[in-house]
């Protein structure tokens, strides 16, 4: 008979995955459409009544985003402009039902390569908040995921927050996504932009590209090219084909190499045009 367990705490949460090989349950929005027409026969941890998981808090210099906060809870939130990349993103995550229940945390342990969450996130430079039994670590984010579908979590750890720091000067940030249609589908290529503005010019640069290489890729060639570049509607010129040499999209029944890699090019200038705009 499979072991069911609903922790109230984190300790205890901890505690038992330090004992016992546990499958983490949070929104179940990954877990049941997985096992559908299958027993479960999973020895579940559910961390959904975690109260101290889930929630968006200002600690000072930095937001942390509780492991179980759902998108939904996001999109309500009120949070600065420089969160306006990650809340488009929560509004394209599946429908309303996957929104309400779906998890940011969850979105980035399933490590799917179309995960919408994970480049807006690493567009913020966010990390990621790690516990076990003998207490926490902070990662970047960009450490975490290492494949697809394979992160940095040993069995016996969690994912408890997520960690965005406070830039020193206002900051905007964009997310498009390019699917089939418009909701409830797999992204074929995702861009996610976020810029810092100070005296009308670009000062610091971060764009992040998914579905189009088995992690999601920041673009380090673009962002240091933008670094002093005015802050208008022509930023998206400055986008060379070069810029997306970090990308290692492949074939499949979604999108060839060469589409996804084009239509990156122009997403990504798309973004940036439309930062330029809005100063």
């Amino acid at each position: 008979m499979s072991m069911y367990l609903r922790p109230a705490g984190l300790d205890e949460a901890l505690a038992a995955l330090a004992n016992s090989r546990l499958t983490v349950l949070a929104g179940g929005t990954d877990f049941y459409p997985a096992r559908v027409g299958k027993p479960i026969d999973d020895d579940i941890l559910d961390i959904s009544a975690i109260a101290s998981l889930r929630g968006i808090r200002d600690e000072g210099n930095r937001w942390r985003i509780g492991a179980t906060t759902t998108w939904s809870d996001l999109v309500a939130a009120e949070l600065p402009p420089l969160f306006d990349g990650l809340k488009l993103a929560a509004r394209e995550i599946g429908g309303m039902q996957i929104q309400n229940a779906g998890t940011i945390a969850g979105n980035l342990c399933n490590a799917s390569p179309a995960a919408d969450g994970v480049p807006p996130l690493l567009a913020l430079d966010a990390r990621v908040e790690i516990a076990d039994a003998g207490g926490n670590k902070s990662v970047a984010l960009a450490d975490f995921i290492l494949g697809n579908r394979n992160t940095l979590l040993r069995p016996d750890q969690l994912l408890s927050a997520i960690l965005i720091p406070k830039l020193a000067h206002p900051a905007r940030s964009h997310f498009v996504k390019l699917g089939a249609r418009k909701y409830l589908v797999v992204s074929i290529v995702i861009v996610a932009a976020t810029l810092e503005l100070e005296a009308r010019r670009v000062r610091t640069a971060r764009v992040a590209v998914g579905a189009a290489s088995a992690v999601a890729q920041r673009l380090p060639l673009l962002e240091a090219a933008l670094i002093g570049k005015p802050w208008d509607a022509g930023l998206g010129k400055h986008v060379r084909p070069e810029h997306l040499s970090p990308l290692t999209p492949i074939d499949d029944v979604r999108a060839s190499r060469d589409y996804r890699l084009d239509a990156g090019l122009t997403l990504v200038r798309r973004v940036l045009s439309q930062l330029g705009v809005h100063a």
